[in-house]
């Protein structure tokens, strides 16, 4: 079981069909795709002496030659690091020494000096002749190397919130898991569909690839290479049927974009939103602008976006009398995993008891690169403990209330920042918000929001507590509100709360 069995069998079925695309421009067919895929595999291990089980780090934007790099690293047997583009160097050099990376692609080859790379480790370009004539070496598409489906596929390291990130091994037979749950639980896939790389294919979006990749769907990239609403809103329409992953903000701004532009979605299929929260009001804004075009997915690294789904039609069905209280679910359990909330001795809770979110099945990871320690705390008995707090329902929707380290214990009391984030995030003025926990000596901790307002000066302190004391019991309102700009941001979409964190600490006099 090896993924470039995917692409290698649908180039022999439908050699012509248009495969990777920069914005409208066709750059290769599935026949190219495949064969170039192949070539870099043989030139890799004939030039480099890349074996199975080696690993090859990307670090490196959305771009076509991504992809190619991908299948041509699981062809030879190999496994994928895909790294955050937007992390300082030094990080991306740790990784590729934790992982004992043998290669290291970057757009240009030249990203590292010779004497920075980790022992054995050597760079190599994405793009220009060197990399043409390495996808060009070998004309004729050999079958990928048989390997067994356990065998380690995608090497994803988290993002690293405290100390040093950790490697999360995912094996062929996780990511076959994840693929086959998409076309069950998350969307149909057709030949005619397009997906858009909007989001990093070093996370979701590269996930999302393989089972567009099984059925000859097309892979565009656009011009920015990354996420722009106006270019996205421009260039669905003439690529037609496209399929998209994009973080919850980066939904609000398309939507956002929309409105102005009088624009309804025209061109786009699905929109899969995860990776942090979502509040209803933006999702209500969202299915008025744009229909029923949205899906909800739960995720993590460990157990990559299959924990549970919100599907299109349960987002649309306004005539359910517990429509909102859906809404502000993140669904039920995906097809290909057990999902509990337990307590702190792995006991079930009861339904509206909020507990750590727990599951267990094919999609969840092998365990942690060279981390055996920490594979036991996270998996227990075969579950993974996600880290999460939520509750389920008695119809079994899961609602997420937040990380066990964002909780706020104020006075002796959980605050479930998500729930004061929720009121505050319906205020009309207010474009943004994320709530954490300040250190407080009579407290313990105290509530304090940073808010983004829509307009500079749109709204004030005094009028947001008024708001608070009328929608939620006064002990969770903020005890502080920090009027900002901008919340800051990983290059997924997700609000950095540990930065947020770490502001409060600067702003402490000594």
């Amino acid at each position: 079981m090896n993924l470039a069995n995917w692409l290698y069998a649908i180039a022999r079925i439908q050699p012509d069909k248009p495969a990777l695309f920069d914005g409208e421009y066709l750059r290769a067919t599935y026949a190219d795709f495949a064969r170039h895929a192949s070539s870099l595999a043989r030139d890799l291990a004939a030039a480099h002496g890349l074996r199975a089980g080696d690993r090859v780090a990307i670090f490196a934007r959305n771009c076509v030659e991504y992809l190619e790099v991908l299948y041509a690293v699981w062809w030879a047997g190999g496994v994928v690091v895909p790294i955050n583009h937007k992390l300082h160097p030094l990080e991306a050099l740790w990784i590729a020494e934790n992982a004992q990376a043998r290669v290291i692609f970057t757009e240009d080859g030249k990203r590292f000096a010779a004497a920075e790379l980790p022992a054995g480790c050597v760079e190599l370009p994405m793009q220009g002749d060197a990399y043409r004539r390495m996808t060009e070496a070998y004309p004729v598409a050999e079958p990928p190397l048989r390997i067994a489906p356990d065998e380690l596929a995608w090497l994803f390291y988290t993002s690293g919130t405290t100390g040093h990130p950790k490697g999360v091994m995912l094996s062929h037979a996780n990511l076959v898991a994840v693929s086959t749950n998409y076309t069950l639980d998350v969307d149909t896939v057709t030949p005619s569909d397009a997906v858009l790389y909007a989001a990093p294919m070093s996370h979701g979006a590269g996930i999302y690839s393989m089972v567009h990749v099984r059925v000859g769907a097309r892979h565009v990239v656009p011009a920015s290479r990354g996420f722009d609403a106006a270019e996205i809103l421009e260039l669905a329409p003439r690529i037609g049927n496209v399929s998209m992953f994009a973080a919850p903000t980066m939904v609000k701004r398309l939507v956002d974009a929309a409105r102005l532009a009088g624009h309804q979605g025209e061109g786009i299929k699905t929109i899969i939103y995860g990776g942090g929260p979502m509040y209803v009001s933006d999702i209500k804004a969202a299915l008025a602008v744009m229909g029923p075009r949205f899906v909800q997915i739960y995720g993590q690294g460990e157990s990559p976006m299959t924990i549970s789904v919100l599907s299109r039609q349960i987002i649309a069905d306004r005539q359910h009398p517990r429509w909102e209280e859906r809404l502000a679910s993140v669904g039920t359990a995906q097809s290909c995993v057990d999902l509990r909330v337990v307590d702190e001795q792995m006991r079930d809770c009861a339904p509206g008891v909020a507990g750590e979110i727990v599951v267990r099945g094919p999609s969840v990871m092998r365990g942690y690169w060279r981390n055996e320690a920490a594979t036991r705390e996270t998996i227990v008995d075969g579950w993974l403990r996600t880290g999460d707090i939520g509750y389920l329902n008695e119809d079994g929707f899961l609602t997420m209330t937040d990380r066990i380290k964002d909780v706020i214990i104020s006075g002796g009391t959980n605050i479930y920042p998500r729930e004061v984030e929720e009121v505050l995030a319906r205020h009309e003025a207010v474009a943004e918000v994320s709530v954490v926990g300040e250190p407080d000596a009579e407290w313990g901790e105290i509530v304090v929001a940073f808010v983004v307002p829509r307009a500079p000066g749109a709204v004030d302190a005094s009028e947001l507590d008024h708001w608070c004391r009328a929608h939620m019991a006064s002990f969770k309102k903020p005890k502080k509100y920090i009027f900002c700009t901008e919340l800051p941001k990983n290059n997924y979409g997700k609000v950095l709360k540990t930065e947020l964190r770490k502001q409060l600490l600067a702003k402490k006099p000594d």
